[in-house]
């Protein structure tokens, strides 16, 4: 663990954001070191699984809410909306965390090898937080290390996320999430309307075209939808919009009104209201806090 540690620290001091969270040249694999107790920062996550090592974070998924601390994980199964804040962390002991994307296709595969299916619950949660164990983040440890070895990297790091994905699927949560990620189920069925959401978001989306996506009439796809994800489809086109833009203005330094285009935003002055709402500062007064805090 205190290896893994000083690894997040030496490489997120070096490549973090101004919200403390570092991306990798190794696909899926990110991190995040912060030094202080923060506000609210807005995600929609893919399936990932997070190892938190130090610090803790209050974090909302769709409609759970968990208090994470150094020692736990939490997988996240599906693509869902994210409230993140670090509740504990400071100078000399920041909060540290290092996240793997989960591969749906990849977790089908190896679910096929572990017998029969789990049944059918009303409602799966999305949602699962454990401590950590020794084969998952052994796992993880070994991802961070291929970033000293990025040659060695596009041949490791597939056998290495597949080696994760079957531990988690042997654990404690593994039949939730083989439910999850079958193709058949609600989740699965919803996912293919929001890869629709992800891939079109900057357009207007028919909400018929997402319920045919997903198999589903209008009225039990709005119902689905909400539950799971805890907002409307007009809201997560929305949520999708906000994040990117922010992403843009603050990673590559685009102005607000032309972040707001790339996005699909066609009024500037609904844009900053939309965006005042959700992060809690106007596009230039967060561009700005960003820039402080990097």
């Amino acid at each position: 663990m205190e290896t893994l540690k000083q690894a997040v620290r030496t490489y997120a001091d070096r490549h973090a954001n101004g919200d403390g969270l570092a991306f990798t040249p190794v696909p899926g694999l990110r991190m995040m070191r912060v030094t202080a107790p923060a506000g609210e920062l807005h995600s929609i996550y893919r399936p990932l699984v997070c190892f938190i090592l130090q610090g803790a974070k209050d974090l909302t998924v769709g409609l759970e809410r968990q208090v994470l601390r150094g020692g736990q994980s939490v997988i996240v199964g599906a693509d869902m909306p994210v409230v993140g804040r670090i509740v504990e962390a400071a100078p000399a002991s920041p909060y540290l965390a290092v996240a793997v994307e989960l591969d749906a296709a990849l977790l089908r595969e190896l679910s096929a090898h572990l017998g029969d299916a789990p049944r059918r619950a009303a409602r799966t949660p999305t949602l699962f937080v454990q401590d950590t164990d020794a084969a998952t983040l052994d796992c993880a440890r070994r991802l961070m290390a291929l970033l000293d070895r990025p040659e060695a990297a596009p041949l490791l790091a597939p056998a290495i996320r597949r080696e994760l994905h079957y531990w988690l699927l042997a654990g404690r949560h593994g039949a939730a999430l083989r439910a999850l990620t079958a193709p058949d189920g609600q989740a699965g069925r919803l996912s293919r309307a929001i890869a629709v959401l992800r891939a079109d978001y900057r357009t207007r989306i028919p909400v018929e075209r997402l319920a045919d996506a997903a198999g589903m009439s209008l009225t039990a796809f709005h119902g689905h939808f909400k539950r799971m994800t805890s907002l409307t489809p007009g809201q997560y086109q929305k949520r999708l919009r906000l994040i990117e833009a922010r992403r843009l203005m603050q990673d590559q330094g685009l102005a607000a009104g032309v972040a707001a285009f790339e996005v699909g935003y066609e009024s500037p002055s609904q844009f900053t209201r939309d965006y005042g709402r959700l992060f809690g500062l106007s596009p230039k007064q967060d561009a700005l806090r960003a820039r402080g805090a990097g």
